[in-house]
């Protein structure tokens, strides 16, 4: 153990009762036990067979139903599943109280390796971003395309709004905000992390809202959830400092697979800045720009989203056939127009969720 890691605390072994998670109309949930770590995996019946699998990875502070909007939209593309990372949604707390973004990119190599489903689609936001690149990395052979959605890589010049996040990892930072925040409400906690991850946070609904303020509710009564989150923000801060090649920067160079790029230009915690600089680290991307998205693109803009996907998986010959044919859920037209990163061109406007949009790159 490094000397920056925080001391291993032991897991409960027995946890209070709490609410169950919510499993959206269509969706199910099932447990897997690895070595090491038990994972809850959220899917959706494939609308046909031969699919080719997916699998989505949330953020800091995520689950798997961040993903519920974007499979719901590609569920006559793709044979979907999102896992919740050790520790969040409701997977357990891994065994060795292991957080790194190292650990937890093995948890999903684990549930890859496992599932026998071969080669996937992977999707990663923000802290997934940073697993799902160390996983495309390391294991070529378990991704087929990475599509990341404001992706956590390392900035020399972090946003202001994005250093209250960075701060839990400070040894006592989280003890402090626990104190100071013990009279908010769910209510108002929700209100607070939907105008950090949001463009507009009146884009969610009166019922996505009301399910929200009801899984914080269920969070705040895990007795590992700040455990969770503090040790998770110090991975992701002891990943930003690793040098040499186990730095995220130098692993996205690597990066064979075909890469989409999700940017939203009202991103608090992701700069925007960055995405011309991550459109050209790896090497066969696309740069999809959302100006009016902030952090969490694909719960904001769904349907852009997946017409990005759909074109950018047909145009590089990595869906079998299966991915691109069919029309997105509301009959509209996905995102089209292509440009050299850099020179502005390829500007379009997709239709659906009333997204402007800017796709540059191969």
């Amino acid at each position: 153990m490094s000397s920056t890691e925080l001391p291993f605390v032991p897991p409960a072994t027995v946890l209070p009762k709490v609410a169950p998670v919510r499993v959206g109309e269509g969706e199910r949930l099932r447990s897997v036990g690895l070595p090491g770590i038990t994972l809850t995996v959220r899917s959706r019946p494939p609308a046909r067979e031969g699919l080719p699998p997916a699998l989505f990875v949330h953020g800091l502070g995520g689950s798997s139903q961040n993903w519920s909007a974007l499979m719901e939209q590609l569920e006559g593309d793709l044979d979907g599943e999102a896992v919740d990372l050790p520790g969040f949604g409701d997977s357990p707390p891994p065994d060795d109280g292991n957080y790194s973004i190292t650990a937890h990119a093995r948890a999903v190599i684990r549930l890859l390796d496992a599932s026998g489903r071969g080669a996937v689609h992977l999707f990663g936001n923000s802290l997934g971003g940073a697993v799902s690149t160390r996983v495309a990395a390391v294991r070529p052979d378990l991704v087929r395309t990475l599509t990341l959605v404001s992706p956590a890589l390392p900035e020399l010049r972090v946003q202001r709004t994005a250093v209250p996040t960075g701060l839990l990892a400070l040894p006592g930072v989280a003890g402090l905000f626990t104190r100071y925040s013990r009279g908010w409400t769910a209510e108002q906690r929700v209100r607070g992390v939907t105008a950090l991850c949001y463009g507009d946070p009146g884009r969610v609904s009166p019922e996505g809202f009301q399910h929200a303020v009801e899984e914080m509710e269920r969070r705040l009564q895990l007795p590992y959830f700040w455990d969770a989150m503090t040790r998770s923000a110090r991975g992701l801060v002891n990943a930003y400092t690793l040098g040499g090649q186990h730095a995220l920067w130098r692993q996205a160079e690597r990066v064979l697979a075909p890469t989409l790029l999700v940017y939203g230009g009202r991103d608090q915690l992701v700069g925007f800045r960055m995405a011309q600089k991550a459109a050209r680290t790896f090497r066969d991307s696309r740069l999809l720009t959302l100006p009016e998205a902030g952090h969490v693109a694909m719960m904001e803009y769904p349907e852009t989203v997946a017409g990005a996907f759909r074109e950018f998986a047909a145009d590089k010959g990595a869906s079998d056939g299966s991915v691109g044919g069919s029309e997105r859920r509301d009959g509209s037209a996905g995102a089209s127009g292509e440009g050299n990163p850099g020179d502005g061109a390829g500007a379009a406007t997709a239709s659906g969720d009333g997204a402007d949009t800017t796709i540059m790159g191969s």
